[in-house]
Formats: C-alpha cells, sequence, structure tokens
C-alpha cells in the first residue's frame, strides 16, 4: 500500500509540462510564473514569437526546468495547431494547459457592431480549439492532464452600470457573452473528458483592475466590494496551483471563482 503524499508535495509541479496563453498580461504574468515557481516547465504563447521568447527567459527555473516559447494567434484555427505542435514538439508533451489568451474589445452594447460582437465570441472557439488540441495530445499520450480555463466573475454576474457613470465604457456584454460562454464550456468539457482522465476547471477572477485604470473606477470597485479591496494578481497563484496539481485531482468541471467575495453579495 503507497503512502499518502504530503501535502506540499501535493502542489508542486515538478517533472511537469505547462502551457499558457496570454501569459504576457497583467494575470497572465502572475499566472505564467506560478506555474514556474511550482516546478513546471512553461511553455509561453504569443502572436509575436520575440514576446513569448522575452517571457520565457524571465521565469523562474527552480530544480532545472526549461522554458519554452511558441508563437500561436488564438483566433487563427491553422496558428493553433502549427502552435501547439511545436509545443509538442519542443517538450514531447503538455500535461498542463492553462486557456487565457483573448482579443479584447472596448465597444459596449450601444455602439458594438455585429462584426466585432462575433469578432469577440470568437475567443471562444479559440478556446474549444485549444482544448481540444490539449485533451487529444494527452489522450494519444496514454497520459493524463489539467485543463484550465480562464473565465471572470463577469462571467456569472452582471456588471454596475453606475460604476463606469462617467469614466468610460461600461464592461461589454460581449465581455460578458464570452467569459458566460467559457465557464458553461468548462462544465461540458469536463464531463466529456472525464474518463479520459482530462480535468478541466474554470478560474475566475474578479476585481483585478491593471495599473492602468482610472482611480475613480478602482474607488468605485473598491466600495462594491465585501473586502473592501481590490485583488492582487499574486492571490490568483495559489488557485492556480491547486487546479493544476495534484492537490485539485478529484476536482473537475468546477468553476473557482476569486474575487473577495463579490459574486456572494
Amino acid at each position: 500500500m503507497s503512502q499518502p503524499m504530503h501535502v506540499l508535495e501535493m502542489f508542486r509541479l515538478n517533472g511537469q509540462t505547462a502551457m499558457i496563453t496570454g501569459a504576457s498580461g497583467y494575470l497572465g504574468t502572475a499566472m505564467a510564473s506560478a506555474l514556474a515557481e511550482a516546478g513546471a516547465s512553461v511553455v509561453i504563447s504569443s502572436r509575436q514569437l520575440e514576446r513569448a521568447q522575452q517571457l520565457a527567459a524571465l521565469l523562474p527555473s527552480p530544480g532545472g526546468a526549461v522554458h519554452h516559447a511558441v508563437e500561436l494567434d488564438q483566433m487563427n484555427e491553422e496558428s493553433i495547431s502549427a502552435g501547439f505542435r511545436m509545443a509538442e514538439t519542443l517538450t514531447g508533451g503538455i500535461d498542463i494547459f492553462v486557456n487565457n489568451g483573448h482579443e479584447a474589445i472596448g465597444a459596449d452594447w450601444k455602439n458594438i457592431t455585429a462584426e466585432q460582437f462575433r469578432r469577440q465570441l470568437d475567443n471562444l472557439t479559440g478556446y474549444f480549439l485549444l482544448s481540444r488540441q490539449f485533451r487529444d495530445q494527452v489522450v494519444n499520450r496514454g497520459s493524463s492532464g489539467s485543463l484550465i480555463l480562464v473565465g471572470s466573475m463577469y462571467g456569472v454576474v452582471g456588471s454596475y452600470p453606475q460604476v463606469y457613470d462617467g469614466i468610460g465604457t461600461i464592461s461589454p456584454a460581449a465581455y460578458h457573452a464570452l467569459k458566460g460562454g467559457i465557464v458553461q464550456l468548462n462544465r461540458h468539457l469536463a464531463v466529456c473528458w472525464a474518463e479520459d482522465r482530462v480535468r478541466v476547471n474554470c478560474l475566475s477572477p474578479g476585481p483585478f483592475p491593471s495599473p492602468a485604470v482610472p482611480e475613480l473606477l478602482k474607488e468605485r470597485l473598491i466600495e462594491k466590494s465585501p473586502m473592501k479591496r481590490l485583488g492582487t494578481p499574486e492571490e490568483l497563484k495559489g488557485a492556480l496551483i491547486f487546479l493544476a496539481s495534484q492537490a485539485g485531482s478529484y476536482m473537475t468541471g468546477h468553476n473557482l471563482i476569486v474575487d473577495g467575495g463579490w459574486t456572494a453579495w
């Protein structure tokens, strides 16, 4: 009878390979660092290969992990296939995939065009195609894997329009539709792929505004938060590693919301 793992060992990713899209973003950078800090070899993807290489070079390498960079545009099916194949070639296989990248939009419900709305939802197509690429290579290798889709609290609740009043564009309707679709896609893929030994979970951040967000908007978000403060990127690290690692081995189909209590109202 094997000995149970020590709890801290369960969170370690040594010997595993993780891939993350959107790693150059405000939250993506912290998530990529978390995977590396936990011991994983990390593949950074970007639409610009040089940008991905720069990010990969900055990651820590405890235990001698080797990081890689690939060019991948999540809005282009051919680029998705080519980028993922390159990641497989470089590493021999991906154990953890963090589906985080998406193309943003600023137009709200009052002025968004049909083409812009469809373009925003194309991000969801990219999420699905990347997820399927990940699942197929896990199955082909006879292995197991952890897939993490990055959603949002705005995939489960509406925003407060008054928070944005007089500051700028309100939270875009197309973004809410996209993130709600990601949350539901997570549930569906989890039950479809459970017997394939591919766990599928969603990580949904709450109010984590970047430094570029106007101070007045930050103040209004704080007023709506039960904890009366905003989240910092580092506060997503533990949740991500829990979902990626053996610590979350019996969790699939879950949407883990890290929002300071925002959706508990």
